[in-house]
């Protein structure tokens, strides 16, 4: 199995990459990468010497290097992506073009150039909206509140047409909120940690009751390698782990783990169009994969939390007044 990975060197997708290396001893990974903003090739120093991975540095907007790479694989996983609500009111442009172009870029690659080709596209949770009641499962409309999730919602829905047009074997996954290793410090737990260990407010917007549904980060990567091995060509995958926590809870935690007290807490400015809750039903993730989240939320924030501690050197050079700001939407042009 050789598979294409787009967005490697990101949290999410170099978590993805040491998964595959670890548990699949037959792939081989192409990993194409831009090395913007949450890239980091030091998050796969550990893997550049095994025969079995190849790094190549690249845009996803440019077809011809696409076209190049695509006949040498049997699966594509797209996880390249700008994910930051908060930089996408900034500067919606960048999103529409990373991940709806992007998206788009690689289906025409498949199409014209190896159409036999999987194509997996790593989703979010996010292009349903806001969950006030209930769970939210793959049949239910997309309603996106934010650049962000309207540029995934837009790529998905050119995943799946290009399966109804095209007859492309596409599949999708949608998952919620990741946290682990390697997560940029601009999201809302790597910037409690590293905040609470300089002895700096920690920002919530609003009143801090927005609730999130958590997931390991591995929990995602297998899933993901599930539904690439086993989902059904045009369905949709919804991926959660049932921890549906409000960000003030999760902000306590934290400084509760760090010996921190909760008065640095500071509730700031709510942003634009913040969704009150999300939620995920992974029901039938689970029942026609296979698939189960085993990693439980206490134990693995409690690993995250040491990783950031044993591993400054790698948060440092990112830990900037702008990727820390309190109200990071409102700096547009200053990412």
């Amino acid at each position: 199995m050789k598979v294409l990975i787009t967005g490697g060197l990101g949290f999410i997708g170099s978590n993805f990459c040491k998964y595959m290396l670890a548990n699949y001893p037959d792939c081989e990974l192409i990993n194409v990468d831009k090395v913007g903003i949450g890239a980091n090739p030091a998050n796969l120093h550990d893997v550049e010497n095994d025969k079995r991975y190849t790094f190549i540095k690249g845009d996803i907007c440019n077809p011809q290097l696409l076209s190049r790479l695509i006949h040498q694989v049997d699966s594509v996983v797209n996880i390249a992506a700008e994910t930051h609500v908060d930089r996408s009111i900034a500067d919606p442009n960048v999103f529409l073009q990373n991940n709806t172009v992007g998206t788009f870029t690689i289906l025409e690659a498949i199409r014209r150039h190896n159409h036999k080709a999987r194509f997996l596209q790593v989703s979010t949770d996010e292009v349903y909206g806001e969950a006030l009641e209930g769970s939210f499962k793959e049949n239910d409309s997309p309603k996106p509140s934010n650049p962000y999730s309207a540029s995934k919602a837009a790529a998905d829905m050119f995943v799946l047409s290009y399966h109804k047009t095209f007859k492309l074997n596409v599949s999708i996954t949608r998952c919620t909120n990741n946290f682990g290793p390697y997560q940029l410090p601009e999201k809302l737990i790597p910037k409690t940690i590293i905040r609470a260990l300089r002895d700096l407010p920690i920002p919530i917007y609003g009143t801090g009751q927005n609730i999130r549904d958590w997931i390991y980060v591995e929990d995602h990567c297998s899933a993901i390698a599930a539904v690439l091995e086993k989902g059904a060509p045009g369905e949709i995958y919804n991926v959660s782990a049932g921890n549906e926590i409000p960000n003030i809870e999760i902000a306590k935690k934290i400084l509760g783990m760090l010996h921190k007290p909760e008065s640095l807490i500071t509730f700031v400015e709510d942003r634009p169009g913040h969704d009150t809750r999300y939620s995920l039903d992974s029901s039938k993730t689970q029942s026609t994969l296979g698939w189960k989240p085993k990693f439980s939320f206490e134990e693995s924030l409690q690993s995250t939390v040491d990783w950031y501690l044993k591993n400054e050197h790698w948060w440092t050079p990112f830990a900037n007044e702008v990727i820390l700001h309190p109200t990071p939407w409102k700096l547009v042009g200053l990412h």
